[in-house]
């Protein structure tokens, strides 16, 4: 059983994990913020946003964020937060998780219907704002976008889907333009957030069933880490080393009042 370490607890809900320029980044969504988090633990207020969630970086090192309810892509530049594109015209309900390209293409996740009313899940798009703060629909008919990364050879987006429980396939050009959409992996549970490794495995948070599983192209499960009592909601691979899986655990479910009722979301992390 792989030995698990708490790094950070007492949090309200955290989401959105990216290891950048030496440190772990997450975004609090119910305490709204985005912190940085040391190797050691030691946690700093990066920006307070409203209601973060995917976090990714410009090529000039602006930070940008995903602000849920607002439906805006925020960017900061270290000192002031402006609003990078207002997505709320394309994205009629919630947006999600993110991932930025190199050349500064966001792609960003969405509901696609009404949750909070308990309405049906329907297909929808991704979105893609480019560096310029640009918005458009991308991709097809996916079943709530939740997490996302890039592989290596940075020739290929993959996206999680939370209700089709399964990796979608996208050859990404360097004009952040999408084709050849594929299955890449059918998935045992419903996914949330996911994490990439050096050798493009995928870790998989799966809140339902309170585990992270690694899987490979073709959805062969190649490892698992069970986190009993605590759900798993994303998770990201860096370290030093880059070989520690950083996994971000709630007892709730991302219900805003409860999660900052309880504050018990934490960051925990095990060797890979």
């Amino acid at each position: 059983m792989a030995q698990v370490t708490s790094l950070v607890t007492g949090r309200a809900f955290l989401e959105g994990p990216r290891w950048h320029d030496d440190a772990l980044y997450v975004s609090d969504m119910h305490g709204d913020a985005v912190l940085r988090v040391a190797e050691d633990g030691d946690v700093s207020t990066v920006v307070e946003v409203e209601q973060p969630s995917g976090l990714g970086w410009l090529p000039d090192g602006s930070l940008l964020i995903s602000s849920m309810a607002r439906r805006c892509v925020m960017r900061f530049d270290g000192s002031d937060l402006l609003v990078h594109a207002d997505i709320s015209g394309v994205a009629p309900y919630e947006i999600n998780d993110m991932c930025v390209d190199r050349y500064g293409h966001a792609f960003i996740g969405q509901f696609g219907y009404d949750m909070r009313a308990g309405a049906s899940p329907v297909p929808a798009p991704l979105i893609r704002v480019d560096a310029d703060g640009s918005a458009r629909e991308v991709g097809d008919d996916l079943r709530m976008a939740n997490g996302m990364v890039i592989t290596s050879d940075r020739s290929t987006l993959l996206v999680a889907e939370s209700w089709g429980k399964r990796i979608t396939a996208f050859d990404l050009a360097e004009d952040g333009g999408l084709s050849n959409q594929r299955v890449w992996a059918e998935l045992p549970d419903y996914p949330d957030g996911i994490g990439i490794d050096t050798e493009d495995g995928v870790w998989v948070a799966s809140p339902v069933s309170d585990r992270f599983v690694r899987v490979v192209a073709g959805g062969e499960v190649t490892a698992t880490v069970e986190t009993p009592g605590r759900h798993a909601i994303a998770c990201t691979v860096g370290g030093s080393d880059g070989h520690t899986l950083y996994m971000l655990t709630a007892a709730t479910l991302g219900q805003r009042d409860e999660s900052k009722a309880a504050l018990d979301s934490a960051v925990e992390t095990t060797r890979v």
